[in-house]
C-alpha cells in the first residue's frame, strides 16, 4: 500500500529552504523510488500489525495547551549491541558515488559548482572512515539505477527508498534514515501525544490518495478526514484553521514549519509514525547486485560514523526542526 517514492517538488522545497532560520547551514517503475517530502514512505517499525501510536508512547490524557519546544531529536538507526565486524577493505581503492542533481537539502549544487548536501557530506564521511578515495557524480534521479548497473558508478546515495521493485535490480545497505509521518497543528493546539481516540471528530487534512490517507483511514477511523490535492493546499488549510491537524511526510513538514511559508503558525503534534506497511522500508545506499564487499564496507562505515557522533553532527547541521 505504501508508495515507493516521495513526490518531489523542487520549487516548493526551494521556497521552504529559503525560509530556514539564518543560523541553519545549508551546505546546504524505478524513478519512483525517492524518499521525498510529500509522497514517500518512511521505514520502520517491526513487521506485524501496525500500531496507531508511536512506540514507547505513555498512556496519558490528551493535551491541547501550547507546549514548550522539545529538544532536537536525532534519530538513530543502529543498534549498539549489534556492532558489525570490520570487513576486509583491502580491495577497495575508490568509491564512485552517484547522487541526484536537485533535491535540497539532501543533494544540490553548491555555490562553488560542486555537489553538496546531507547525502554528499555523509558519503564523504564514509569514505574517510573506510580510508579510500571518494568521488561524487550528480545525475538526474531517473538515470541513477541504469548508471549503477552499467558500472558508471559504484553506489547511489540519493535518498532512494528501498522497495521490492528496486531490490530486484540492486542491493541496499542498512537504512541510514527513514521518512516518518507526523501530525502538525496550529501552535495554540499542540498535542504532545496523538492517539486515535484523541482525534475523534477532529478535522484532519491529508493528501488525497496518499499512503498517509490510507493510514488514517485504517487507524484513525473516528477522525473527520479532508483530502487535498497537494501540499500547498493542505498547509494553507491548516494555517487558515480549516482543519485541526494535517498529516504527512515529516521531513517536508519540518522544513515548512521552520520556513517563512508557514508564517510561524504551526508545530508538530505527537511523535513519528514509522509503520513500514504504509510508509516503506527506509532509505539506503544502493550498490550493484552481489557487491557484498562494498555493501558490507558501507554498513560498517555507517555504524562507525554514527558511533563517533558524526552522523548526529550532520543531522543537526541540516535539520533545525527534527522530523522525529
Amino acid at each position: 500500500m505504501a508508495s515507493s517514492r516521495q513526490v518531489k517538488s523542487p520549487k516548493t522545497m526551494r521556497r521552504v529552504l529559503l525560509g530556514l532560520a539564518a543560523g541553519v547551514c545549508l551546505l546546504t517503475a524505478l524513478p519512483d523510488a525517492r524518499a521525498q517530502a510529500p509522497a514517500k514512505q518512511p521505514p520502520a517499525a517491526p513487521e506485524g500489525t501496525p500500531q496507531a501510536t508511536p512506540q514507547g508512547t505513555p498512556q496519558t490524557a490528551p493535551q491541547t495547551a501550547p507546549q514548550a519546544a522539545a529538544p532536537q531529536a536525532v534519530p538513530g538507526f543502529w543498534d549498539p549491541r549489534r556492532r558489525p565486524e570490520r570487513p576486509d577493505l583491502s580491495r577497495l581503492t575508490v568509491i564512485r558515488f552517484l547522487t541526484e542533481t536537485d533535491y535540497p537539502p539532501f543533494n544540490y549544487t553548491g555555490a562553488d559548482g560542486n555537489p553538496a548536501g546531507f547525502n554528499v557530506d555523509l558519503a564523504r564521511a564514509l569514505c574517510e572512515e573506510i580510508k579510500v578515495t571518494c568521488t561524487v557524480q550528480m545525475r538526474r534521479f531517473e538515470t541513477l539505477v541504469d548508471a549503477l548497473t552499467s558500472n558508471r558508478g559504484d553506489a547511489i546515495i540519493a535518498s532512494m527508498a528501498v522497495s521490492p521493485q528496486l531490490r530486484a535490480r540492486v542491493d541496499f545497505t542498512d537504512p541510514y534514515y527513514r521518512v516518518p509521518a507526523r501530525f502538525a497543528s496550529r501552535k495554540d493546539a499542540v498535542m504532545p501525544e496523538v492517539r486515535p481516540e484523541y482525534l475523534e471528530g477532529k478535522k484532519v487534512g491529508v493528501i488525497a490518495g496518499s499512503a498517509h490517507e490510507a493510514y488514517l483511514k485504517a487507524m484513525f477511523t473516528d477522525a473527520e478526514l479532508h483530502g487535498y490535492p497537494n501540499d500547498d493546499a493542505l498547509r494553507t488549510a491548516l494555517r487558515k484553521g480549516e482543519v485541526d491537524f494535517i498529516f504527512g511526510d515529516a521531513i517536508s513538514l519540518a522544513f515548512w514549519i521552520n520556513g517563512t511559508d508557514s508564517g510561524d503558525c504551526c508545530a508538530f503534534s505527537g511523535g513519528p509514525f514509522v509503520e513500514s506497511r504504509f510508509f516503506g522500508e527506509g532509505v539506503g545506499i544502493a550498490v550493484r547486485k552481489g557487491n557484498d564487499v562494498l555493501r558490507q564496507a558501507l554498513n560498517w562505515a555507517l555504524f562507525r560514523v554514527w558511533e563517533k557522533g558524526r552522523y548526529t553532527d550532520l543531522w543537526l547541521r541540516y535539520f533545525s526542526v527534527s522530523p522525529f
